[in-house]
């Protein structure tokens, strides 16, 4: 099954709600920037690759509806664009990567008549779009090796076709080593609280026909120990320079657990995730969300009023416990600065 997570239609911007899935398939629309930018923040799309292209539309949206203004108007109203779609969530660093390209874009067609600089940022989004596709394909490739036949392959929150836009990149690797010919099975984390794992990623490989069996988060160290599972390959939302990686609340557990049972831990990723300006996780903005999505869910509440609540939506798992990061130029194992620096040499 092709999952459009975006599309571009009749001059506006697509967006498969992931808020209703499973139950409900629906297209949002997004017709300016503060449109998009509400998108991302209230996770009707999410997934560090998705978001970078989505805020590409939403630039590309904010220059079109602006293409007949001045150019004064047209460059004030696309750093506004550009600075509502950048407070829009702090951690996903493919969400500043893709606003800085629209940015130098812009920068670079000053000179231009404002519906001709429009039609570049448009362009330019939808170059980045399908580059994304073929990204994610590439990481499939270099990381289908990886896994074996038979191989019963655990993930956490929702790193597919879902996250990205198409193919993904841990479900990625999953569709990959299936298309390979590879006889596979997935374990699917729930993935609280906002049940990513249990909404998106069991549903992607529903879709697809991989034999796929869900589990609550609380379960993932019995199974290892009862030696069920064979590797672990996850998403990023943002790598360090060293390779730390922030990722969905609850990564760092599994990466602790696969490291005392002797399981490969994978992180799959574009280059586009690694943020060489920070040295390292303790400096990854981790994003706090609504007390809400922990004290219940879709309008049914099961925690008492007046508790406390803390809702970090990512942690970070430190390079020593990751067995490798497969990215569209390769896998690299064991990381560190050196190596993630050379990927970017080569």
């Amino acid at each position: 099954m092709q999952v459009e997570t975006l599309r571009w239609r009749d001059g506006r911007l697509e967006l498969i709600d992931q808020r209703r899935l499973p139950l409900e398939f629906e297209y949002v629309a997004c017709e300016d920037a503060a449109q998009t930018a509400c998108a991302i923040r209230d996770m009707v799309v999410r997934g560090a690759p998705a978001i970078g292209c989505t805020a590409a539309y939403g630039v590309a949206l904010e220059a079109l509806r602006h293409a007949g203004d001045s150019r004064a108007q047209f460059d004030t109203a696309l750093e506004q664009a550009f600075k509502v779609l950048e407070a829009s969530r702090p951690t996903a660093v493919n969400l500043f990567w893709a606003v800085a390209r629209m940015r130098q874009c812009h920068g670079r067609t000053r000179g231009d008549l404002t519906p001709m600089a429009a039609a570049a940022l448009l362009a330019l989004a939808q170059q980045m779009q399908s580059d994304d596709i073929e990204i994610c394909r590439a990481i499939g490739r270099h990381g289908t090796p990886l896994i074996a036949e038979g191989a019963r392959i655990m993930t956490h929150c929702n790193a597919g076709a879902l996250a990205t836009a198409g193919h993904g990149t841990a479900l990625g690797v999953i569709r990959s080593a299936r298309d390979a010919g590879k006889r596979i099975s997935v374990i699917a984390n729930e993935t609280r609280p906002y049940l990513q794992g249990a909404r998106l990623t069991a549903w992607e490989m529903v879709q697809e026909n991989i034999p796929v069996t869900l589990i609550t988060d609380n379960m993932a160290g019995h199974l290892m120990q009862r030696g069920r599972i064979d590797l672990i390959v996850v998403g990023a939302d943002r790598i360090a320079a060293n390779g730390d990686t922030a990722n969905k609340i609850g990564t760092y557990t599994l990466a602790v657990l696969a490291e005392r049972h002797h399981i490969p831990f994978y992180v799959a990723a574009p280059l586009s995730t690694i943020d060489l300006a920070v040295a390292d996780g303790s400096a990854i903005p981790i994003e706090e969300r609504d007390p809400a999505e922990v004290t219940g869910f879709r309008g049914v509440r099961w925690a008492p009023e007046g508790v406390g609540v803390a809702n970090p939506a990512f942690d970070v798992t430190p390079a020593q416990l990751i067995t490798g990061i497969v990215t569209e130029k390769g896998v690299i194992g064991r990381p560190d600065t050196n190596k993630i620096r050379g990927l970017f040499g080569a």
